[in-house]
């Protein structure tokens, strides 16, 4: 019989499987479970954006683009950059379209990362870069961020995470799983550390549009010498609700584009065509669309901030993306403990916060992208759960 593990990638098979998932196979082999867990938008897709990806299917328009892209999209991403963030771009050699935003996360770590080679990644965070890192031999170095800070990352945090191995940071704001976000003044502190320094920033910006308050969404590479060493990935699952879609993009400096672009050549060829002309009609003409469902998620957000505040789950008031981050700490349970009993004995899913770094110990992380019924009635029986635990608490001390 053969020993695969002796054939396999030793970095591969080091990579331990996403914290979220277990929860989910557990949840789909139950009846009457509430999932909060998943960050996949309950809208469908806009009707516009449909019916142009209908239209291209019956006009055949079904061949390969580009491997950067179509670039009648490249040149629409560029105006939208410009138009929502002051960004300027050249759609010819400073745009790559991917397969969602995850590819161009991964195109842009394995652009730069070589084994040695020291990554920031500001924490708790997005699950897929920390493996990444390790496949292609790197090391990944937490920063964790704190809830008195609003998960915010500062600048003394960044300084002292430093090295002369240090090659790359990640900058993923707003934030999955916290909601916290990075104001211009804090992205201008951060990159007061990074100007005299050959650091390269990974800006993942797929919440960009679901910023929250009177402030809109501040790229880092909008801060002054900021543009020529950051990689700004953004994409349309989540602001367009465009999630099987599959469809993201990456902006920077031609040389690093160029590399990318490479990559994704030969691995992917090009992103679906249909989700491509899709989403030029998404960029141009759904501006609307998004405004609407961002004013409902700002009125799920204050829905579950104030029922889990009610029910014992205090959280910090999240400003951006669809997911608060309450802290479990009181009960005296671990992440995964408070998350298995939750699912076995009230059926509801959610996730352990420590699936997205070691500082997200005593935290969950629990997503509004659901119905207003759907969030009501998960709170109802996670209370129903908190007055168990303190019952049982209170037993333990007589």
């Amino acid at each position: 019989m053969i020993d695969y593990s002796t054939l396999m990638s030793r970095r591969v098979q080091e990579v331990k499987p996403s914290g979220i998932r277990k929860f989910f196979d557990i949840a789909e082999q139950m009846d009457d479970v509430i999932s909060l867990g998943v960050g996949d938008p309950d809208f469908k897709t806009p009707w516009l954006i449909r019916h142009k990806g209908i239209e291209t299917l019956e006009r055949g328009m079904t061949r390969y683009s580009a491997n950067a892209g179509l670039i009648s999209l490249r040149e629409e991403i560029t105006r939208y950059m410009k138009r929502k963030y002051r960004l300027n771009y050249e759609a010819k050699d400073e745009v790559v379209v991917t397969v969602g935003g995850s590819e161009a996360i991964d195109l842009c770590i394995r652009v730069f990362v070589e084994p040695g080679d020291e990554v920031l990644i500001v924490e708790p965070s997005f699950v897929a870069y920390s493996p990444i890192v390790t496949v292609t031999g790197g090391t990944p170095v937490p920063i964790p961020t704190k809830a008195e800070n609003a998960f915010r990352l500062t600048a003394d945090e960044l300084r002292e995470k430093i090295t002369p191995k240090t090659k790359l940071l990640v900058l993923p704001f707003p934030n999955n799983p916290t909601g916290g976000v990075m104001r211009r003044e804090h992205l201008e502190e951060i990159a007061e550390v990074l100007r005299d320094t050959n650091i390269i920033v990974l800006s993942d910006e797929i919440y960009a549009e679901l910023t929250y308050g009177g402030e809109p969404h501040v790229s880092i590479a909008e801060i002054d010498g900021m543009r020529e060493r950051t990689v700004v990935i953004n994409g349309f699952s989540k602001s367009f609700s465009m999630t099987g879609w599959r469809l993201g993009y990456a902006c920077g400096p031609r040389e690093i584009i160029k590399q990318m672009t490479k990559l994704h050549q030969f691995a992917i060829m090009c992103a679906p065509t249909t989700s491509q002309y899709a989403a030029i009609e998404a960029l141009k003409n759904c501006d609307d669309s998004v405004r609407e469902m961002r004013d409902d998620y700002n009125a799920r957000r204050r829905l579950v901030i104030d029922g889990f505040t009610s029910i014992g789950l205090p959280c910090f008031e999240p400003e951006g993306a669809f997911y608060i981050f309450p802290s479990i700490q009181s009960t005296g349970l671990t992440s995964d403990e408070f998350c298995e009993r939750l699912l076995y004995s009230k059926k509801v899913a959610v996730v352990p916060g420590n699936a997205f770094g070691e500082s997200g110990e005593g935290f969950i992380r629990v997503s509004y992208s659901y119905s207003k019924k759907h969030l009501l009635e998960a709170i109802e029986r996670i209370g129903e759960f908190m007055e168990e635990l303190a019952k049982e608490r209170e037993a333990c001390l007589k």
